[in-house]
């Protein structure tokens, strides 16, 4: 079944909360989500209950089935491949092309998806190291810990970032992209700011909020 924009944006949403554990998702956290107001979020559910993609029950919270997990998961492979073509053959720079891949991600030909994928030659992450799920809806698990974590004097190369547009502009401008090499130089007890050395060459001073929207490996 062709699902409609919006209900392939809830089916994304309940997933990108529900995370590989499919954990039960709140209305008001989708409706947060969306923009939108919890008796729409309500109705929407409703429908997509029908399709037998979730499976709601009022006030136990939202998951997906096994059918509904699939689609999301091939909406955000669809995502994550456009936005891998906008940066490396387009020439987006990493903060300009959410927007853009939330309009290409409603693309149905399967044909088209799949060309697009062998033309990148199967690239396994998106520009903000978000695994690509394959064809068969399946995602290979981030092996990472968050910058937050890392204590002083260890090294790790960036291998995530959130996809905030302000926060990956300010990591442009100190020079932090995925493959960078962070060595936390100082890492302050009182409110977790970190001094980093990146890639050897420049320290920057970076707050526990920018950190803990960076994942690392050590």
């Amino acid at each position: 079944m062709i699902q409609t924009t919006s209900e392939e944006n809830y089916l994304k949403t309940i997933f990108h909360h529900a995370g590989i554990s499919n954990n039960a998702v709140s209305t008001n956290d989708i409706a947060a989500s969306l923009g939108t107001k919890a008796a729409s979020v309500t109705e929407m559910l409703k429908k997509l209950s029908t399709q037998k993609l979730i499976r709601y029950k009022k006030y136990n919270g939202v998951t997906l089935t096994d059918s509904g997990t699939k689609q999301a998961l091939l909406i955000v492979r669809k995502h994550r491949l456009w936005e891998y073509f906008l940066v490396e053959k387009l020439k987006f720079s990493w903060d300009e092309i959410h927007e853009v891949a939330e309009q290409l991600e409603h693309i149905q030909s399967e044909v088209l998806v799949e060309r697009l994928d062998s033309f990148l030659e199967h690239p396994r992450f998106d520009p903000h190291g978000d695994p690509i799920p394959d064809k068969k809806g399946v995602i290979k698990k981030s092996d990472s810990q968050k910058l937050i974590d890392v204590t002083e004097k260890k090294e790790a190369i960036v291998n995530l970032v959130t996809d905030q547009p302000e926060l990956l502009r300010y990591l442009s401008k100190i020079g932090i992209s995925i493959g960078s090499k962070l060595k936390v130089m100082e890492k302050n007890s009182f409110d977790q700011s970190m001094l980093l050395l990146i890639n050897g060459k420049n320290k920057v001073q970076i707050s526990s909020s920018i950190a803990n929207n960076i994942s690392v490996q050590l």
